[in-house]
């Protein structure tokens, strides 16, 4: 459960699991009831999963109001058990009704060898007690009304609240079938009959019920598969640490574990918490955190995440962050938040899947007009047989589960590989862009610039940069860690700055012993009405020949001198460049930065278009500028001046550098900054959206072509109904290849 603040005092955000949902139209039908209910601001479901999330304000529904909600509609809502502890226990009660199913139905498949010609030979192998109307009774009453009976609740439940659902389907089919033979058993006589007498239907409610139940049995292990695929993060979670307090080495649970404690890690074990490193020196296995599968050399100093297995050193740790506040718990629940959001690809399926089962209704209802009235007249048994057909062919179930397994296994792969998708809507999107905006400080280049010059005016060199590092003493901008950097290493006395302002993109005025300083780009220096003089513009056009960034330093109204910064490229970053066209997709540069070392990362990128000398509204507009013209777009920044920029893109990408804050900006968030991270989230996005649009097509497909078959009297009902298991189980199988191929896809282009 999680606080966060809203215009009522404060909001709660409620997990839970849901037990009994049969398809994805119960998921559809508890999400719009707890919608409606007073103090809740917004619900999600997923069937996939079978957990729900709902947001409630003020504090005036709790879990247990909830619980009661969802009781009211049919189903169970367990707040004290995971989804994958029910998840197995509804395996499990499947399984015993399956067999039990599979056990009663065989002796009825004898009574399908005397309504089918080819089988005659084997009706007369068969012993005649396999054929007492009496017994079929029995064994298709026990299938019927005792293993079947969750099907009449479902069904119940769902036409109590006006809705529609595969247990409706299920129930009015297999009833329809069972009724008809119970009525052709009573009138020629409960004893008579056999091989001889009328032929009997029971095997087709008993095998529709077995079918039905080994297809949800099926799914609902391909559920749990999914949930592995998807998450896979539990694996990676250490629950207790060695921790040193008082010289005294004891194992604590990690959600104890305070800030500044000491963990001792030992050789081949998981890192229980996030920190750093402050003895030893070892290699670390971030693979299944990151994605990268080559070990990271660390040392002193170095950071490490919870997570990570430790190869052959010994190492202490000084903790920054435990239990659930590692970068791991954050990370995975930004994986359940993306996994809860709808695409806008499965918000228009779930509105055809709403109106799809009335749909079969009254179409099942026109087959037997069509059928008793005009092509065979008086021929009910037959009609009744052809709309039983159609109602059991009917499949909601493969188009409502088209989209939210693939999704699942999408995400949880992507998180993977280092790539936390915040919704399920900007995997879908990113499948898509035509262009990524790249930001150059931090996403194309290290983000760590060195002072590489110093030209002061009038002044000493060590004054200049104290008149720099006093500005900048508070900002975070890389420009001012590096000149902070460069006055710590030459041992310089900073001076104090009193009323210091900070302008994003610009960069930062104040007064030092009571004299006006600035210092920042020519743009921001010439808004504050200041004159560069000559002599520094000669100087900067120099420094930025050579591709570095240049600020100048005004004090009292002159220029005081200027200093330039280089920043390295990024290692990856021609690789993605590459990949990026190969992809179809355009790069375009837009800094802050000047023109000069922006057209030089240009050049060493192969990127045609630069944007240079933008504040973050300039990439604002740019951004809309892009997608007023017809383009999807894409954002990749640092997630801070960027934010505006990244939030109006079709995708905005945040570049985390293992940041938790940087966890909360763009709707993408790459955790350790790999620049080839993005071609491989839109080269996976893109294979899951094509895995999705099989599914849809397979699902429609299906549809569109049995139901008809089923109408015009080509398939048996229990041929039908058999045909909807295994759809469902085709679209599911389909899902599960994703997870395989888009592990494939990473391995071949690393």
């Amino acid at each position: 459960m999680m606080d966060t603040g809203n215009r009522n005092g404060y909001s709660q955000e409620l997990d839970f699991t849901i037990q009994g949902m049969s398809c994805a139209a119960c998921a559809a039908r508890i999400e719009k009831t707890l919608s409606r209910m007073e103090g809740v601001t917004e619900a999600a479901v997923s069937f996939p999963l079978r957990t729900a999330w709902v947001q409630v304000s003020g504090g005036q529904v709790t879990k247990e109001r909830l619980a009661e909600k969802v009781g009211q509609l049919g189903f169970s809502a367990k707040l004290n058990e995971s989804a994958s502890e029910g998840l197995h226990r509804e395996r499990s009660w499947l399984r015993l009704r399956l067999i039990a199913a599979i056990l009663l139905t065989l002796p009825l498949m004898a009574g399908m060898a005397t309504h089918l010609p080819g089988l005659q030979p084997v009706a007369e192998l068969l012993p005649d007690i396999l054929f007492l109307p009496w017994l079929q009774l029995a064994l298709a009453t026990i299938v019927q009304f005792v293993i079947g009976m969750p099907f009449y609740f479902g069904a119940y439940y769902a036409v109590r609240q006006r809705s529609a659902n595969m247990d409706v389907l299920v129930v009015i089919g297999t009833t329809a079938a069972y009724l008809y033979s119970h009525y052709v058993v009573f009138r020629d006589g409960l004893f008579d009959g056999g091989t001889h007498g009328s032929p009997l239907y029971f095997e087709t409610s008993a095998v529709v019920m077995t079918a039905i139940l080994l297809g949800k049995y099926i799914e609902t292990s391909a559920s749990l598969k999914a949930q592995r695929e998807s998450i896979g993060f539990d694996e990676l979670r250490v629950q207790s640490a060695l921790v040193e307090r008082g010289g005294t080495v004891t194992s604590l649970r990690t959600e104890y574990v305070r800030k500044g404690d000491i963990v001792h890690v030992g050789e081949g074990e998981f890192v229980p918490v996030d920190g750093m490193i402050q003895h030893g020196e070892s290699t670390l296995d971030e693979s299944l955190l990151t994605g990268e599968s080559a070990a990271v050399a660390k040392r002193s100093g170095d950071g490490v995440w919870a997570g990570t297995r430790n190869g052959s050193g010994k190492l202490t740790v000084v903790t920054g962050a435990a239990g659930h506040e590692t970068l791991l718990s954050r990370i995975q629940e930004l994986v359940h938040q993306g996994q809860r959001a709808k695409s806008s690809l499965q918000s228009q399926v779930d509105a055809v899947a709403s109106w799809f089962v009335p749909a079969m209704l009254i179409a099942a209802v026109l087959t037997l007009a069509i059928w008793g009235l005009a092509i065979e007249p008086g021929n009910w048994s037959k009609a009744a047989l052809c709309a039983i057909a159609v109602l059991l062919a009917a499949c909601p179930c493969a188009l409502g589960l088209a989209a939210p397994i693939s999704l699942v296994i999408a995400s949880g792969r992507l998180a993977k590989r280092g790539i936390v998708a915040k919704e399920a809507g900007a995997v879908e999107r990113l499948a898509s862009i035509h262009t990524l905006v790249l930001d150059k400080t931090g996403t194309l280049t290290e983000g760590k610039p060195k002072v590489s010059f110093v030209g002061p005016i009038g002044l000493g060199r060590s004054s200049l940069l104290r008149l720099a590092v006093a500005l900048e003493s508070e900002s975070s901008h890389p420009l001012a860690d590096a000149i902070r950097d460069e006055a710590g290493r030459i041992g310089l006395v900073t001076p104090d700055a009193e009323r210091i302002a900070y302008a994003a993109g610009g960069g930062a005025l104040g007064w030092i012993r009571g004299v006006h300083t600035v210092i920042g780009n020519a743009n921001y220096v010439e808004s504050l009405g200041l004159e560069i003089s000559p002599e520094a513009r000669r100087q900067a056009s120099e420094r930025e020949a050579h591709g570095e960034t240049v600020v100048y330093v005004m004090e009292g109204g002159a220029c005081a001198g200027v200093m330039g910064f280089r920043d390295r490229l990024k290692s990856d970053a021609a690789q993605m460049a590459r990949e990026l066209k190969r992809l179809g997709v355009q790069p375009i540069v837009a800094t802050g930065d000047h023109a000069a070392p922006a057209n030089a990362v240009a050049k060493a990128l192969g990127v045609k278009e630069v944007h240079a000398s933008m504040l973050p509204e300039s990439k604002l507009a740019l951004v809309e500028q892009l997608k007023r013209g017809g383009k999807r777009v894409a954002m990749a920044g640092d997630g801070w001046n960027d934010a505006p920029a990244l939030a109006a893109a079709d995708v905005g990408i945040a570049m985390g550098n293992g940041t938790y804050g940087a966890l909360n900006a763009g709707h993408i968030t790459l955790i350790f900054s790999r620049l080839q991270a993005i071609t491989e989230a839109i080269r996976l996005s893109r294979l899951a959206i094509r895995n999705i649009r099989q599914n849809l097509v397979f699902a429609l497909c299906y549809n569109a072509v049995i139901i008809p078959f089923a109408a015009i009297g080509y398939l048996q009902p229990w041929m039908a109904g058999t045909a909807m298991a295994l759809s469902s189980v085709s679209v599911v199988a389909n899902a599960l290849r994703l997870g395989p191929r888009m592990e494939r896809s990473a391995e071949r282009n690393r």
